[in-house]
């Protein structure tokens, strides 16, 4: 029986995979089906990346305490999530697959499904704090998520978004092509990447002011952050 269970779990890991790299390799048409870190841990760089984010991220938060808070696109282990789940008020996490510890949390809503689309429930002016940290470098069509991101926060909100760079995309590839540092597969399902210039007419089509956007250049040039604040008195 052990054994058996054990097999079992080797041919869903085998076919877990199979599907992400048929997915990610443009095999099909298929939506992705595997949320990052799920068929295997986390690089030491992508750690390194994970806790530089997690750094900003609080930095322009400040406290989490009381807050509703969105990760969207948090990875299938919310790595930076778990971090904050006794602050909050409420948590909603959101990717294609999540570990199912994360929805045993009382204060944790976990959504499963492709972005934007698995938004359309969530309430009008719902949230405080929306993350979305190296994601949108995954998607055909960015604009629609920060729409959805504008529509979900509330007055005295924060968006914060996360993207690698152009100059990025030179370290990222040598990582995960020549040193095997990343997932090859991760950095062949990117559909773009922003500097500056190219994130913040985005931010502004999807309905964040201008006079509350700050976007800039982090992590030694190598990725863009955007933070987009909504107005008390909007």
């Amino acid at each position: 029986m052990i054994i058996g269970s054990i097999r079992s779990r080797r041919v869903l890991r085998l076919e877990l995979y199979v599907r992400s790299v048929d997915y990610l390799m443009g095999g099909d048409d298929e939506e992705r089906a595997t949320a990052f870190g799920q068929l295997e841990p986390q690089s030491p760089v992508d750690r390194l990346g994970t806790w530089l984010s997690g750094r900003e991220i609080r930095r322009h938060v400040g406290s989490f305490a009381g807050k509703d808070v969105g990760d969207f696109g948090c990875g299938f282990d919310a790595t930076f999530s778990r971090t904050i789940t006794e602050e909050v008020a409420s948590l909603v996490l959101v990717d294609v697959a999540l570990a199912p510890d994360l929805g045993e949390h009382r204060r944790v809503r976990a959504l499963t499904g492709p972005l934007p689309e698995v938004l359309d429930d969530l309430a009008d002016a719902s949230l405080d704090v929306v993350l979305c940290i190296s994601v949108l470098e995954h998607l055909w069509e960015p604009e629609r998520l920060l729409a959805a991101f504008r529509r979900l926060l509330r007055s005295g909100g924060v968006c914060i978004v996360n993207v690698p760079s152009w100059l990025g995309k030179r370290a990222l590839e040598f990582s995960a092509f020549k040193l095997g540092l990343s997932p090859a597969c991760e950095m062949d399902d990117h559909k773009d990447y922003y500097d500056p210039r190219d994130l913040w007419p985005l931010l502004v089509r999807s309905g964040f002011k201008p006079s509350n956007i700050s976007c800039r250049r982090h992590k030694l040039g190598l990725n863009t952050i955007a933070v987009c604040r909504i107005s008390e008195d909007t």
